[in-house]
């Protein structure tokens, strides 16, 4: 399979939003292993090239812009009638000929905005022209703006912003769009497909995230909690994990745990994490479902701003802290929009939490002077039951963390990619 993404750029600027969505869109094809080439124009800058436009693996192909020594100059040919300038012609015969050329090997080429665009008149041409000798390449026709009304009365060349070419399916990013989209080009909506514009929330994280991000899946959990602190009993790892157990009992939906815990001379790592582990099996978690960072790249700690990245990314925070002077990271997970469930028992957690309108429960805590036990009846098991319904209760009906998984989830890359684009390709 090979995939070539026709977009006729003359810059890379990212303030152009098809430039995002290409970006996009090439990330998806790489990250699943598919041979990908890039036709833009011939005056497109090498020096303009940023993120995921320097990856080797892109084939990069400048598309003719210029005939007789003169550069193309595009006009914006919006209206449906009038007359084309004297050399268009020639100039869709030259582009043809370089898209056939550059398009013979692929399968599958994406069109970015070239039948909709007035400015590519020539280029939607030209590529009509250049399908002719194409039997074998299948065209997804982008679409990023409103489409325009069909007209009435149009000639050619004016016509081809309006009329179908063969083996293409056009797309728009809603579907809201879909039956303005058939009525622009007089075709059945079932030539018409959606693809969203993806969100990559991990595109512009730092290093760091992106490491966590390769070993560990953090955009499709339902219930994404981050839990940083020294490995030692006193933060009571396992309480989270037992609560996030029963949370996914409760819930049937999917939750991941990320540990950025740091070493602790009070107890020998391993055998507390698999305490912690075993604890979370017992409520009803995978061992898939518990990631430690100093596992997976981070030995001695994760990066604090890393922390607060991945705060951004999850929508739950436990603290069943047996102390805390002050409580600095339920600050921190609250600022980037976490429900908080901490230890009422704890002094600066109550008083935290009161101002930050937390759920409480209640585990063994340090109070001033004196040591508090929690008694469960009818057991702990059935504590962590009815709390963690009624978090997920809560959580289910709080309008902006359902937006922030949603968004999360749904318009992520890999959702877009496996549910809408993939099934474009293989089709």
């Amino acid at each position: 399979m090979k995939v070539a993404l026709l977009t006729m750029f003359n810059g890379l600027t990212s303030t152009y939003s098809i430039v995002n969505v290409v970006a996009e869109q090439l990330r998806m094809l790489l990250d699943n292993q598919i041979e990908t080439k890039l036709l833009v124009s011939e005056h497109c800058p090498d020096t303009e090239k940023y993120g995921v436009f320097l990856d080797e693996r892109i084939q990069w192909v400048k598309i003719v812009n210029q005939i007789d020594g003169k550069q193309i100059h595009w006009r914006d040919y919006s209206e449906p009638n009038g007359k084309v300038h004297d050399t268009f012609f020639q100039e869709a015969d030259a582009i043809a000929e370089s898209l056939v050329e550059h398009l013979s090997d692929v399968d599958v080429c994406f069109l970015h905005d070239i039948h909709y665009q007035g400015w590519h008149l020539v280029h939607n041409v030209a590529l009509r022209k250049a399908q002719q000798h194409l039997p074998n390449v299948r065209f997804i026709a982008f679409t990023h703006s409103a489409p325009v009304n069909h007209p009435a009365n149009t000639e050619w060349p004016f016509s081809a912003r309006y009329s179908p070419m063969p083996k293409t399916t056009y797309i728009y990013p809603t579907q809201s769009g879909i039956p303005a989209l058939a009525r622009q080009y007089r075709i059945p909506e079932g030539r018409c497909r959606v693809v969203n514009n993806s969100l990559d929330l991990l595109a512009f994280a730092s290093e760091e995230v992106q490491a966590i991000a390769k070993e560990t899946d953090l955009l499709s959990p339902d219930f994404l909690v981050v839990y940083p602190g020294r490995l030692t009993p006193g933060k009571k790892f396992e309480k989270v994990a037992a609560l996030c157990g029963a949370i996914k009992k409760s819930s049937e939906q999917t939750v991941k745990i990320v540990f950025c815990d740091f070493p602790s001379r009070d107890i020998e790592p391993e055998k507390y994490k698999i305490l912690i582990q075993l604890q979370g099996r017992l409520h009803g978690l995978d061992n898939e479902d518990v990631v430690f960072t100093s596992d997976i790249g981070f030995p001695h700690g994760f990066p604090r701003k890393g922390v607060l990245e991945l705060f951004s990314l999850s929508n739950l925070f436990i603290c069943p802290s047996f102390s805390e002077s002050f409580g600095l990271t339920v600050l921190e997970a609250a600022s980037r929009g976490n429900f908080l469930v901490v230890n009422e028992a704890v002094p600066a957690l109550e008083e935290v939490g009161k101002q930050l309108n937390a759920y409480f429960m209640r585990w063994d805590a340090r109070n001033f002077g004196y040591d508090t036990k929690e008694a469960y009846h009818p057991s702990e098991k059935d504590y962590y039951e009815e709390h963690g319904a009624k978090v997920v209760q809560m959580m289910r009906e709080n309008a902006v963390l359902y937006a922030k998984v949603r968004a999360r989830q749904r318009f992520s890359p890999q959702w877009i990619w496996r549910n809408q684009l993939e099934p474009l390709i293989v089709d």
